[in-house]
């Protein structure tokens, strides 16, 4: 097995490993998605996630999750797959998978430091806000990265078009 499939857990072990990062002082950033097809907007949003903490994990949106959120033909690349791209990158630390639309359960579990999602996302309704600024934590923003988006990676595909450099 590849070392960098280490970097996925599940929550229990996640769980035990984020009161270690806490007993060092270590800060967590949180941020979730479905990551399919994997994109320099996607690269870039996560590096930039990361610079706000000592730890980057994302809560990986399972298969059957991504099909409820965006229908019946995705994801395009199954929960494995996009469990170990993401972790082979060196600025992700670790990844988890969950089944819910949302990843409410694991903020509430994991009680991250940083909770991060994309500019598109007012904080009030970014989910798990209210219990990482409870326990003292931020909520942040990223602004996204004009030109990438799987929905037109997979429009390109279904129309033959080339990349545009």
């Amino acid at each position: 097995m590849e070392l960098y499939r280490l970097k996925i857990k599940n929550l229990a072990d996640l769980k035990a490993e984020r009161a270690g990062f806490r007993s060092q002082g270590k800060k967590v950033v949180f941020t979730n998605g479905c990551f399919d097809i994997l994109h320099p907007g996607h690269l870039r949003y996560l590096y930039a996630a990361r610079q706000l903490g000592d730890y980057l994990v994302i809560g990986l949106n399972s298969d059957q999750s991504v099909q409820t959120i965006k229908g019946p033909e995705r994801p395009i690349l199954g929960q494995a797959e996009r469990a170990e791209m993401l972790a082979a990158l060196e600025f992700v630390d670790r990844i988890v998978i969950f089944a819910e639309p949302d990843p409410f359960n694991v903020i509430s579990e994991l009680v991250p430091d940083v909770l991060v999602k994309g500019a598109d996302w007012a904080e009030d309704a970014i989910i798990g806000a209210d219990v990482v600024k409870k326990a003292g934590g931020r909520v942040k923003t990223i602004p996204f990265v004009d030109g990438f988006s799987t929905t037109q990676i997979i429009q390109r595909v279904r129309q033959g078009e080339k990349a545009k450099n």
